[in-house]
């Protein structure tokens, strides 16, 4: 079957014939005859939006064109490059810069900052209009991404990166006229959005909004270098920008291990996490399991005080006691009669040291000859967030880590397989920048939370100011009062450091307490001493009378004359 071919426009481009397909923009027929004109919004093989006019043109009528969208016209004369065309657009830039910070990232960092670019061969070093900075400024929530809301110039080009060329539908416009503004999901921080870390918005960014965090420094010794294309044909960096890894290639490297060769230690500090592409190793303590007794005794104004090492099991705290695994930086908990775990490829460990800087838990040891990624937190960030490698992640958790972690909690220890396997599918996975609120007093209670990685602060607002009334690690967990009681959240719970928390459902948790009277009864024992110690370090800070709230009137079902609880 024989297609008609378009039919072709005959038009004249500053003095020059051109013949060129009907529907062609005034500036490609201009771009494939060598004819430049200028422009910040739009790139080759984009869908043409035409919002920094920047690309003007005098087509002879009253007002100039933008080019990116208007197509030609039989016996169209256009002009780019006219004295007025060009005023228009020194004008133009002279408006966005302006608003724009000057040298912005990109242009100290690299010196390629478009807008900047134009501006200097224009001869616009100082604009005639008041600056006027955005009331959001910079955005460091993000490892590999950072991102200056100043520098924006509304281009959209991020935009259409985002969705239209990775459809991963992050970024998008808010607000009008002056507070208009690009957006990560619902107006969130980026290291809190949806937002996978593939680099496509932060090439496609003309300025300095958005630029790669160079690594200044890293501790990964010897390796072999990766190259991009290399990176890209593992899976877990599927999607990523070619030119986004090329950025972030000196924060990762390829190490081999011997088998028997131990990869880090227990106690050392360092900065980096391990990805196992081939071989297998084993994670252990090297020290001893115990913990510290202390006895003191006074005569007169002098005191002695001793201490000890004693077994697990002596003199513990009951909750403690009765653990059966310990956390470690790891997708798995060890058991505790028998420290050891193995982990193969396709797993992670040494998370939470890469993440937020914390020493080594374990000692890990190759079992064979292994190859795997080292890399630092801007690169593991990436993996975090890649989609594949997440439902991996979660898949493993749930197969391999759900049970033991639930279980290493003692309220949590009578849960029964069918009733874990119920929980698999439904328990999500959530991951929280520092600083990020996970609930807030006083909202409606929806879920449960069990720290998986990092440091979660709880604090209260009392008549007499903010209180922080404990810091949870991975076996710590909250939200169990507000169900309990039947109240809203009674308070903030906020990541410390980078955390991630295992999320269950409000309606699952509510099926297990009623599945489980011991496991209820076991919460409300733990609640109740947690509330007498913070009444007590309220008392002790100088606070108000903790008078009963309609929280503690509502928990008094169980507790008579209970104060307001600690955990939320």
């Amino acid at each position: 079957m024989n297609t008609r071919p378009a039919a072709e426009i005959q038009l004249t481009i500053d003095g020059h014939p051109i013949s060129v397909p009907a529907g062609t923009t005034i500036f490609d027929a201009a771009r494939v005859n060598g004819i430049p004109i200028p422009t910040l919004c739009h790139q080759q093989n984009e869908n043409p939006v035409g919002v920094c006019r920047v690309c003007v043109v005098d087509v002879g009528q009253r007002v100039y064109a933008a080019s990116c969208i208007r197509q030609v016209e039989p016996g169209m004369t256009v002009k780019t490059a006219t004295g007025p065309v060009q005023a228009a657009r020194n004008t133009l830039v002279e408006l966005l810069m302006s608003d724009h910070p000057a040298p912005c990232a990109r242009q100290q960092q690299s010196g390629d900052c478009e807008l900047e670019r134009m501006a200097g061969a224009a001869g616009i070093t100082e604009p005639r209009f008041p600056h006027r900075a955005t009331p959001r400024g910079k955005d460091d929530s993000s490892a590999v991404i950072a991102v200056d809301h100043d520098a924006c110039i509304l281009c959209d080009r991020c935009v259409r990166a985002c969705n239209d060329i990775r459809h991963n539908m992050v970024l998008a416009r808010r607000g009008k006229g002056y507070q208009a503004g690009i957006a990560f999901d619902n107006n969130l921080p980026m290291g809190s959005s949806s937002c996978v870390s593939c680099g496509e918005c932060m090439v496609s960014c003309p300025t300095g909004a958005l630029t790669n965090r160079i690594v200044v420094r890293t501790d990964l010794g010897v390796g072999e270098p990766f190259r991009p294309e290399e990176l890209q044909h593992l899976p877990v960096f599927k999607n990523v920008s070619g030119t986004f890894l090329q950025l972030n290639q000196k924060a990762l490297v390829k190490r081999r291990f011997k088998a028997g060769e131990i990869i880090c230690r227990e106690g050392d500090f360092g900065s980096t996490a391990f990805y196992i592409l081939e071989g297998k190793v084993e994670i252990f303590l090297s020290s001893p399991m115990a913990h510290v007794t202390t006895k003191g005794s006074s005569k007169g104004m002098l005191s002695k005080v001793s201490s000890n090492l004693t077994k697990r099991g002596q003199d513990r705290r009951s909750e403690e006691g009765h653990r059966h695994t310990i956390p470690i930086d790891a997708p798995v908990d060890l058991p505790y009669d028998s420290p050891v775990a193995e982990l193969g490829p396709g797993e992670l460990f040494g998370e939470m040291t890469c993440m937020n800087f914390y020493p080594r838990s374990a000692t890990v040891r190759a079992v064979t000859d292994c190859v795997m990624v080292e890399m630092l937190r801007n690169v593991l960030d990436i993996m975090l967030r890649n989609k594949t490698f997440r439902a991996q992640m979660e898949r493993a958790y749930r197969t391999r880590a759900l049970d033991s972690h639930l279980r290493s909690v003692p309220v949590f220890s009578t849960l029964t397989n069918d009733f874990i396997d119920q929980l698999r599918n439904r328990v999500e996975l959530v991951r929280y920048a520092p600083g990020s609120v996970i609930c807030k007093q006083g909202d409606p209670a929806d879920s449960f939370y069990l720290v998986r990685i990092g440091f979660v602060k709880v604090s209260e607002e009392r008549p007499g100011g903010h209180l922080v009334l404990a810091y949870l690690a991975r076996g710590g967990y909250f939200g169990e009062i507000a169900f309990l009681s039947g109240t809203n959240r009674t308070a903030t719970c906020s990541a410390l450091d980078h955390v991630e928390v295992v999320k269950i459902r409000g309606e699952d948790f509510k099926v297990m307490l009623d599945r489980f009277p011991e496991v209820r009864r076991g919460l409300q024992d733990v609640a109740k001493e947690r509330v007498e110690s913070n009444r007590i370090r309220a008392e002790r800070m100088g606070s108000q009378s903790l008078s009963p709230t309609a929280s503690a009137r509502s928990l008094a079902r169980w507790w008579p004359t209970l104060p307001r609880n600690r955990m939320c």
